[in-house]
């Protein structure tokens, strides 16, 4: 059951699968999905704190090291320049929609990074990217379990 906890909360903290991939890793390991969700839910809310407050001094340091890292960095804030635009236009409640619709190229790694690109405050990007995980882990919890009743 550990392996199964630690398996899901490590899923939901990496970039791409984040909570999307966390909740159906967590319920085909036999978890329940409240419990996959809970799990799923602080796994992928456990790293945002730590981007936005970090992000743009690895960035500099990550552009320091090597051209292919300054390439990597210089692609990575193009990309959350283009999505962060909408966040300027119309505020922190497109951050919670943005973070909150389980597609890929959103979630919370994306969100906190907009929200550091931005320069937005903590207390400001916090709770709109955690009703966006909140949000984005309700529907895949939904999908989930209706795909498993369904078999």
């Amino acid at each position: 059951m550990l392996e199964d906890i630690l398996k899901t909360l490590v899923t939901a903290m990496l970039p791409i699968l984040e909570i999307r991939g966390a909740i159906p890793v967590g319920v085909a390991a036999g978890m329940d999905p409240w419990t996959a969700f809970a799990i799923g839910f602080v796994g992928n809310m456990l790293p945002v704190p730590f981007i936005i407050a970090y992000i743009s001094r690895i960035f500099i340091w990550l552009r320091g090291k090597h051209k292919k890292l300054d390439d990597f960095v210089t692609k990575m804030e193009r990309r959350a320049h283009l999505k962060g635009q909408k966040v300027e236009k119309y505020g922190p409640l497109m951050l919670l929609i943005f973070v909150g619709i389980p597609l890929p190229g959103t979630g919370a790694w994306t969100g906190a990074l907009i929200a550091a690109l931005l320069n937005m405050r903590m207390k400001q990007a916090l709770p709109c990217i955690f009703l966006g995980v909140l949000m984005a882990a309700a529907i895949i919890t939904a999908l989930t379990f209706g795909v498993i009743h369904i078999i």
